[in-house]
This record gives structure tokens, C-alpha cells and sequence, in this order.
């Protein structure tokens, strides 16, 4: 079991965030853990159950959220307005030093906000909880092209796939099946994350396009998704998106996902049809995940996310 101040800190810390997102006028709200439909990302494996229950309860098959971006989408598009969840998500597969497959997941909206916006509330909420562990820290801005350049020495956004492998220098991997965006975040977790130093909060912004997952494209030269994500010290805490509205767009990229399980022999996952069908009326905003135990570790300054849970998985 976990050391019982870091109970406490956790404790702590939703108070913290519940109390910012109070004074900024954000409501807090619950959805569903178990859905229907589940995450087509081929990178992220969820869990599935089944329903035994009457049939006209719909699909048998049961989904545990890998986050709540859906349903929050949902109420967006009802007119809820700026909202947030504090809650458990899941992913198979993450077990280990750094990863839990049961973890907890603040998610919020901000409407007419783009991502740039967002991100600095991101930045506002983390100087609070760091401060009120008494961290101080300096604040780094750049563009995930610029980042590279400065790190490597390379275009990340441009540079073919055999100056990727180069630049991964003595850093051998099993390289069967590897496309350039997976070669991309090689060098991003082996190379560039570790030389983030343990004060600095890291803000990445205009990802390259390829890595939009649900956020917009905006079309400069080479185009970019309007993404960013956040880091404290080595650990990436947040990964937000101007947010994308277009039904048939989202569908595409739905479909293209189940085609790359397909293509690894991976099992497709039922596409969120209540999200489709609302998805246009969702007004212009842009939404952030943030995982809150890298942030209790970053906070309690350990590099083992047992340190930060009541149990772990494998004692759970």
C-alpha cells in the first residue's frame, strides 16, 4: 500500500482543482464508465465486459472509457457549456512502473476557447497545485517543430524517416512495422523528454498533422494539428486539442483507426454513433486530458506511480 500522506495529497489535490475550477465558473459532472461504442485509437486498448441483462438495454458488449471526451462532447453539443470530470478511465495493456491500467483522468472544455487559450489555463492550474507543494518552476513555450530543431538538429515535420532512425543514435529498436510518427515519438520519449529538466513545465503546440487524433488541421506549410501537450519535468501531464466539429471528418478518421486494427490484426471497435450524430452542433471549443497521478507523482516527487495509489494493479 501507498504511504498514507500521499492519500492525502490526493485528497488535497481534488480539492485544488475542484476549488479553481469553481472560481472560473466550470461545472462539474459525471458520465458513463461503460458505453456501448469505445476508443478506435490503435494505440490505446480498452477494456470490454458484457451486459446480461434485457436485450432492449442495447448492445450486450460494454466498453469501459478509456476517457471521458465523448459524453462531455455530448453535453457540449446539448448546450451545457464550459464543463469538466474528474474520474476513473481505463486502458488494458498499461501496467508497469509509470502506468496503471485503472487511473484517474481530469478532462475539461472550455467553449470558444482554441488551444492556445487552453493551454495557458493549463499552465494557471499547474502553477497552483506546484506552488501549493512549494515547487517553483520556469515555463518553456515551443512548437513541436521547434522543439526538435533545438533538441536534434532536425525537421520533424519534413525530414524523411532514415534521418528519424539516425537521429535515434545509439538507441537500438525492433524497427518491423514502425511508421514515421512512431519513429517521431521514439525520439521524443528516448532523446527529448529526458533532457526536460525537474522544474521546467514544457508547453508543445502544433503537432504534426499526421497526430491530429481529434483535434482540427489547420493548413499551413506543412499543415499542423492544433494540438498541444504539456509536461512537468520529464512526464507528459496533459494532452489538449482545438477541438474538431465535423461529423464526416471525425467518421473518417474513425474508420481509418479500425482499418490500422485491422491491419495488425488488432479487434475494430464500435464507432460512437450518439457522438456522431451530435458532433455538428458542438460549438467552436477546445478540451484538455490531464492524467492526475503524473501530476501526484510530479507533486509527491517519485518516479513510481505505486507510490501514488491506494493499491496497484497487481495488488489490487
Amino acid at each position: 500500500m501507498t504511504d498514507l500522506k500521499h492519500l492525502r495529497l490526493r485528497a488535497a489535490t481534488y480539492g485544488r482543482i475542484r476549488h479553481f475550477f469553481a472560481e472560473r465558473g466550470v461545472l462539474e459532472v459525471e458520465t458513463p464508465m461503460l458505453s456501448a461504442a469505445g476508443n478506435t485509437d490503435p494505440n490505446i486498448q480498452s477494456f470490454h465486459t458484457r451486459f446480461t441483462g434485457h436485450v432492449d438495454a442495447g448492445p450486450a458488449t460494454r466498453w469501459l472509457r478509456t476517457s471521458p471526451e465523448f459524453p462531455l462532447k455530448r453535453l457540449l453539443a446539448a448546450g451545457l457549456g464550459d464543463c469538466y470530470e474528474l474520474g476513473r478511465v481505463f486502458r488494458d495493456g498499461e501496467a508497469g512502473g509509470r502506468h496503471n491500467p485503472e487511473f484517474t483522468m481530469l478532462e475539461w472544455y472550455r467553449v470558444g476557447w482554441d488551444e492556445a487559450r487552453l493551454a495557458r489555463e493549463v499552465v494557471d492550474l499547474l502553477e497552483k497545485l506546484l506552488l501549493e507543494a512549494g515547487r517553483t518552476f520556469d515555463i518553456v513555450e515551443t512548437t513541436y517543430r521547434g522543439l526538435f530543431h533545438d533538441a536534434l538538429g532536425i525537421d520533424a515535420l519534413t525530414a524523411p524517416v532514415d534521418v528519424l532512425q539516425g537521429a535515434l543514435g545509439d538507441i537500438h529498436v525492433n524497427a518491423d512495422g514502425l511508421v514515421r510518427d512512431d519513429w517521431l515519438d521514439l525520439l521524443m520519449t528516448h532523446r527529448i523528454q529526458p533532457t526536460f529538466t525537474r522544474d521546467r513545465v514544457t508547453v508543445v503546440a502544433d503537432f504534426p498533422a499526421s497526430q491530429c487524433a481529434l483535434a482540427r488541421i489547420r493548413h499551413d506549410d506543412p499543415p499542423v494539428a492544433e494540438r498541444f501537450e504539456v509536461y512537468v519535468g520529464k512526464y507528459e501531464v496533459a494532452n489538449g486539442y482545438h477541438e474538431l466539429n465535423d461529423p464526416a471528418e471525425q467518421r473518417a478518421r474513425f474508420e481509418r483507426d479500425n482499418a490500422v486494427r485491422r491491419e495488425r490484426g488488432q479487434g475494430e471497435v464500435p464507432i460512437d454513433e450518439h457522438l456522431l450524430a451530435v458532433l455538428g452542433k458542438m460549438p467552436d471549443c477546445a478540451g484538455v486530458a490531464l492524467g492526475v497521478e503524473r501530476l501526484l507523482m510530479v507533486l509527491a516527487d517519485t518516479d513510481r506511480i505505486a507510490d501514488v495509489l491506494a493499491f496497484p494493479f497487481n495488488k489490487a
